[in-house]
């Protein structure tokens, strides 16, 4: 709005300069699905400390598994998590009853449970199933994920061996958005005083937001120490794990002196792009991240002036994001680029109201195999 000038005098006013920060979106919400015979049913509760879903759900001698996972997030240095309670386990219960409860229906708003309830809750970025480990119930929360896109799965494996090879160890196909592990783990039981066995998932998804919050999404959570943790179902030999690492299978093991810890941080993608589950996080933080920052930019002007400030905030965030670590490169030019220009907007495009934005991030990659190569310096002998 133009100003009108009557009098004689100086008049200053506060202009846009065009740059509008974008930051990070959280990325370590836990959204937790499981049987429990207290508290709210079918409906996602938000959770923020142990203390709470004690109140809320009635603490491990009413939940199981999902109290054990629950505590084992928030021990571990989760902070957020959303529950999901399916109902008290009823006897002679079938697994495809089990897993419709898991997958829940859409009867719209404040009428969605399961899995279609936490598809509302944005700010979910792990979603697990404690305990519940067959293929059936492993491909919904892998599909859930694939379809947010904002999201990983966090897969528990058998909790007894059997018969089963290692090398026949079972897991869902080809998913770029879930993440598999194993063993089970020992922890002390308050309600029975014992020590038993517990998937691993909800102590996972809170080393996760710990490395999370201490170094960054791009960070791979292996070789963290599983707090709580006393033991393993079963402990596993460096050439036993070289049997499930490259199905994507992440190992957990006990490594005596350094404690009991996640040493692995692979997706179950056969694609080598998206082999490593922090590299995936962070595209899935990136691409989130942009596109809330940028929804300013809808109905503005599609012309030269929006693209510039389009690549100015962008190329902000990403270096900030080079800055912290989080990118390959010497200099930012190494680590992403940004093009918003007329060479991705065409008139055409214009016309359709469409504004194209290009980026490219090199992320870092974990150094999972680490080679040292040793010989034996022999003195020379001085001649004389």
């Amino acid at each position: 709005m133009s100003m009108v000038y009557e009098a004689p005098g100086v008049y200053s006013t506060i202009v846009s300069s065009g740059n509008k920060p974008i930051e990070s979106v959280g990325s370590s919400t836990a959204g937790f699905l499981g049987q429990c015979s207290e508290g709210p049913v079918d409906k996602p509760v938000l959770v923020t400390s142990w203390a709470q879903y004690q109140k809320t759900f009635g603490g491990v001698a009413q939940g199981g598994y999902l109290a054990h996972a629950v505590y084992g997030f928030f021990l571990n240095g989760g902070s957020r998590c959303y529950v999901c309670n399916l109902g008290p386990k009823q006897e002679n219960q079938t697994e495809e009853q089990v897993a419709a409860s898991i997958k829940g229906v859409d009867k719209g708003p404040s009428h969605r449970t399961g899995l279609e309830a936490f598809k509302a809750i944005e700010e979910i970025s792990l979603v697990a199933a404690p305990g519940f480990t067959s293929q059936m119930v492993h491909q919904l929360l892998s599909d859930h994920a694939a379809l947010c896109g904002d999201r990983m799965a966090i897969l528990d494996g058998l909790e007894d061996l059997g018969e089963t090879q290692l090398h026949e160890f079972p897991r869902i196909g080809d998913s770029k958005e879930a993440g598999l592990y194993w063993p089970w783990i020992s922890v002390y039981d308050e309600s029975s005083k014992k020590v038993l066995s517990v998937p691993p998932s909800g102590h996972v998804m809170g080393t996760i937001a710990r490395v999370d919050t201490e170094r960054g999404v791009h960070k791979a959570p292996a070789n963290e120490v599983i707090r709580g943790a006393l033991g393993l179902k079963y402990t596993l030999t460096r050439n036993e794990q070289a049997l499930l690492n490259p199905r994507g299978i992440n190992v957990i093991r006990d490594l005596d002196d350094m404690g009991i810890r996640i040493y692995g941080a692979r997706t179950l993608s056969t694609d080598t792009e998206w082999k490593y589950l922090n590299v995936r996080r962070l595209f899935q933080v990136v691409k989130q991240s942009i596109t809330k920052g940028t929804e300013w930019v809808v109905f503005e002007p599609n012309d030269d002036t929006l693209w510039g400030n389009i690549r100015r905030n962008i190329q902000a965030y990403l270096k900030t994001l080079w800055s912290s670590g989080a990118l390959m490169g010497k200099t930012p030019d190494e680590a992403f680029f940004v093009k918003c220009d007329a060479s991705t907007n065409p008139p055409e495009n214009i016309d359709r109201g469409i504004v194209t934005i290009e980026i490219g991030i090199a992320p870092v990659k974990p150094a999972e195999f680490v080679q040292i190569n040793i010989q034996q310096k022999v003195e020379q002998e001085t001649s004389h």
